[in-house]
């Protein structure tokens, strides 16, 4: 993949379930397309990335405890801008999960992969559970001072002890489909 290729799905990968939900509850322009800072953030990530390439191939493990940490804040960021927008519990739960895994699952599909969200592993699910505390939490008028932090606690835990325990969602495919 060239600069730009990389440049583009790091972009994706980092804004896009954000666009997708900011596209849904009507913030417009959507702030990943409206605030430079967004894709600044890619490219500068892309670029790190690009040159400690040898030192973040061996780095699986932290790369998804950092990803896990990424999903929870993601996911609880989502379903608090869709309730701050006047929009149901539903639509923050939903919309949540959304920002969190939305990326991931772009960019798997413009790299022609089966998004992982589809997949037997436990990701989106736990997104589901960080976008469910937040939004019950704030509904209920909780104090949002612990709400968040409890909310990205779960969906990190969560994943987290999926990863550690190799927990995986019931599949009803043969594994080498």
């Amino acid at each position: 993949m060239d600069l730009f290729g990389i440049i583009t799905l790091a972009y994706v990968t980092a804004c896009g379930g954000g666009i997708i939900r900011d596209l849904c509850i009507g913030a417009h322009p959507p702030a990943g397309l409206s605030d430079w800072r967004y894709l600044a953030l890619s490219v500068i990530a892309a670029g790190m990335v690009i040159a400690i390439k040898e030192v973040v191939q061996k780095l699986s493990h932290p790369v998804l405890l950092f990803d896990a940490v990424g999903l929870g804040f993601f996911a609880v960021f989502g379903a608090h801008k869709t309730l701050a927008y006047g929009h149901s519990m539903e639509a923050a739960i939903i919309l949540g999960m959304i920002s969190a895994v939305g990326g991931g699952a772009l960019r798997d599909l413009l790299l022609n992969r089966t998004p992982v969200i589809l997949q037997k592993e436990i990701y989106a699910s736990a997104a589901l559970v960080g976008a469910v505390c937040q939004a019950g939490g704030e509904v209920l008028g909780w104090s949002m001072a612990w709400v968040p932090w409890a909310a990205i606690v779960s969906c990190f835990g969560i994943r987290c002890l999926s990863l550690y325990f190799h927990w995986n969602l019931p599949r009803f495919a043969p594994d080498d489909d």
